[in-house]
């Protein structure tokens, strides 16, 4: 149950985003490159890649979860953030293209 609000964060609206299933988790690919994967684990859900330009363009937002290099937990037991999800999902799309 909780995968499925993550994975409609996940798949822009608007975009030509296929899913995938790479490194034993799922996640979307845009234009051949890997835009995003999502994963559930027991205490969190994960969001990669978390670059640096997404971390410093969303300092203050992400400041209440925890991160490390490449990486976003969102703790089990708390609503998703879906609208950061979006923010960084669009801020990925942009530094790809």
């Amino acid at each position: 149950m909780r995968i499925q609000p993550t994975h409609v964060s996940f798949a822009p609206r608007q975009s030509d985003a296929v899913e995938v299933f790479s490194y034993g988790i799922p996640g979307t690919r845009l234009d051949g490159k890997v835009l995003a994967w999502y994963a559930a684990w027991t205490h969190h859900t994960s969001m990669y890649p978390l670059t640096a330009g997404m971390r410093r363009e969303n300092a203050e937002a992400i400041a209440g979860y925890k991160s490390a290099k490449g990486t976003i937990q969102f703790p089990v037991g708390k609503r998703l953030p879906v609208t950061l999800i979006r923010r960084l999902i669009k801020a990925r799309m942009a530094a790809m293209s």
